[in-house]
């Protein structure tokens, strides 16, 4: 659809801007965007050339922090995206709060409540449309109360709602398994369009020949530093050794050659630890990724891999590989949301809430 389409979103939660990117292919602008994190603002800065602060509105601290914002000063936008933050309702998050005696989800008085400024921006700023992303096990948290308070409260605000958990497999060579949650306002005002049903969400499906592993993702020469350390290598084996003798499948998983054709687990922000989720079979010892292969695993624009491919071309990584891990561990699958936002796009410019653009 590209250019032939009039839309402003803005982007919440940000990370490096994954969302951003898809809504853009899609023909939107995007008119406000926000990150806490300082170092995920720095790659974003990288990619578009500004940080997700919003200060030009208002500077708080920490900069980016949407808590602190109202949500009158957010711009106008047709679309609200974002991925509100998902330790809270991640199998992990939910783990270890429970081992530190913490509350989780929505007991959490701190990223538990992140949900609730999603909630007061639409109702405030009534967005047409928007598209929120979470880990797949928000639907099992607290036995499905978790997910039945946001979809009630989703409702609540008058939107037609639909959700929606894919695999990113086929778009990259991931298995990499989120939920989608869109939501179409309803009539109110002078309003004549509305979205009850969208079928299109259902046939959203991953190209027929999408990105090879070993061909499009995996770079020929690896600095020696990517291989695993003795150390960190018996350990995997060990404690791998361990589960399998309680009859557990847990451990670190290990792509054997050749590569050409396979699958990668979920990478994730725990990446660069030890890199045990995905590990490639190199020589007495296997090797993690690269932030390189770990931004075209995650199908990140071209342009963006110049960040990552330490070739002295003028251009820096913009920050650590320990945290370019966990960036790209916490990110979205840019072609996947390319194909949700082109739906949706398409979906609302058919039900006239959208106006194409007159060449």
């Amino acid at each position: 659809m590209g250019s032939d389409v009039h839309l402003k979103f803005i982007d919440l939660f940000a990370g490096v801007g994954g969302i951003r990117f898809a809504f853009e292919e899609a023909g939107g602008k995007c008119v406000f965007s926000s990150e806490y994190d300082p170092h995920s603002q720095k790659t974003y800065k990288a990619f578009f050339g500004e940080k997700p602060e919003f200060s030009e509105i208002l500077e708080v601290d920490p900069p980016g922090d949407i808590t602190k914002l109202p949500p009158s000063m957010i711009p106008e936008h047709d679309i609200l995206t974002g991925g509100f933050p998902c330790q809270p309702f991640s199998l992990a998050g939910v783990s270890k709060k429970n081992s530190l005696d913490r509350p989780h989800g929505f007991n959490d008085p701190t990223q538990g409540t992140l949900f609730f400024n999603v909630k007061e921006i639409i109702e405030k700023k009534r967005p047409k449309a928007f598209l929120l992303e979470n880990v797949k096990h928000l639907l099992r948290h607290d036995k499905g109360k978790t997910f039945e308070v946001i979809w009630t409260t989703l409702n609540q605000l008058k939107y037609d709602v639909f959700y929606r958990v894919i695999d990113a497999k086929g778009w990259v060579p991931q298995h990499r398994e989120r939920i989608f949650i869109v939501g179409f306002r309803r009539p109110e005002g002078n309003q004549r369009w509305r979205i009850k049903t969208f079928p299109e969400f259902n046939l959203v499906t991953p190209p027929d020949k999408g990105p090879d592993l070993e061909k499009d993702i995996l770079e020929q020469d690896v600095p020696l530093k990517y291989t695993l350390t003795p150390k960190t290598w018996a350990t995997l084996l060990r404690h791998k050794a361990n589960h399998k003798a309680k009859g557990q499948g847990f451990g670190y998983g290990l792509i054997e050659k050749p590569f050409r054709g396979k699958t990668t687990r979920t990478i994730s922000a725990r990446y660069h630890k030890d890199g045990a989720e995905i590990l490639l079979q190199n020589g007495a010892r296997p090797r993690r990724l690269t932030p390189l292969e770990c931004c075209r695993l995650m199908g990140f624009p071209q342009k963006c891999e110049k960040f990552f491919d330490r070739k002295p071309n003028g251009t820096q990584q913009p920050v650590s590989d320990t945290q370019a891990y966990r960036q790209f561990g916490n990110a979205v699958v840019v072609p996947l949301i390319e194909d949700i936002a082109e739906a949706m796009v398409k979906r609302l410019v058919k039900a006239g809430a959208l106006a194409e653009a007159k060449v």
